[in-house]
């Protein structure tokens, strides 16, 4: 990722107000993808969890960041392993706008995995680090990196993290930068929910679902969504069109669209994610 590096200080006109006001800003920015400016005005909601999710947490943060983003939010996380790139896959396939913070130089994407998400990003979105290339990366930079996706953020969410998640730093981030904080509720006896669970108890805003969210946003997607068009990917549109045209059978979609199985497996599990269509059973898509 080391081409078309643009880089912004704090005393450049153009740098965020958002950071420029944070203890410890951020002395200057190196961006690669769209202009910083072309999504600042958006909400922002940083969506942010533990490595070690589980498949639920996982997939709750995918669920969140695809309503979030085809409301027009744009989603902020760190890109790491779990529920940061969960979201941020999830933000790229709905073709949303993604925001990654890097704890590293732009020229060294961590972990090296993820490297195809963050050239997704760059086409719509933004990858952001405080490091020039060359620097060298010391374990505390992913802590610290945490204020600026905090600092970014209208809102932060943890959809779940353990006890000493880092996410729990971008919450107490988040707190000191005045921001709201809202954590996704969890089993009581899972490990995995414990970091959002005690965020709950100490006063952040629990999450059930992405309405949640849009309250707290001042926003009212449903009654957007009665006067917007679909704004899914060409497959996806293809296959609401089709399901509205009363092709509901798996098969006939496959074919009737003209997809593989993977590519048709892709589209259902998004627009099941995004809440547009439910399964009716027997291999049968209905509209929600």
């Amino acid at each position: 990722m080391e081409e078309n590096v643009n880089t912004l200080t704090v005393t450049d006109r153009a740098f965020p107000d958002c950071l420029r006001h944070i203890p410890s800003p951020p002395k200057q920015l190196y961006w690669s993808g769209q202009p910083i400016d072309s999504w600042l005005a958006k909400p922002r909601v940083a969506i942010v969890g533990s490595r070690r999710s589980t498949p639920y947490g996982r997939s709750v943060a995918s669920k969140l960041a695809v309503q979030l983003s085809r409301a027009g939010v744009v989603i902020v996380s760190g890109l790491a392993f779990g529920i940061d790139v969960a979201a941020h896959q999830a933000v790229v396939e709905s073709g949303g706008v993604a925001v990654a913070v890097l704890a590293t130089p732009l020229n060294r994407v961590s972990p090296v995995s993820h490297i195809h998400v963050a050239r997704r990003i760059v086409e719509r979105g933004t990858l952001i680090s405080e490091y020039p290339a060359g620097a060298p990366v010391y374990a505390g930079n992913f802590v610290v990196r945490n204020r600026i996706i905090s600092g970014l953020a209208d809102i932060v969410v943890i959809p779940e993290a353990v006890l000493k998640s880092g996410a729990l730093h971008t919450a107490r981030f988040a707190l000191e930068q005045g921001k709201t904080v809202m954590a996704v509720p969890g089993n009581i006896n899972s490990p995995a929910s414990e970091g959002c669970n005690n965020l709950i108890k100490s006063g952040a805003i629990p999450v059930t679902s992405a309405d949640d969210i849009f309250f707290e946003l001042k926003m009212n997607p449903t009654k957007d969504k009665a006067s917007k068009p679909f704004s899914g990917s060409r497959q996806e549109t293809l296959i609401i069109e089709l399901i509205k045209q009363g092709v509901t059978a798996q098969e006939q979609l496959a074919v009737a669209a003209e997809l593989d199985g993977r590519q048709l497996s892709s589209a259902l599990t998004m627009l099941e994610i995004s809440g547009d269509i439910r399964p009716a059973g027997g291999g049968h898509w209905v509209l929600s």
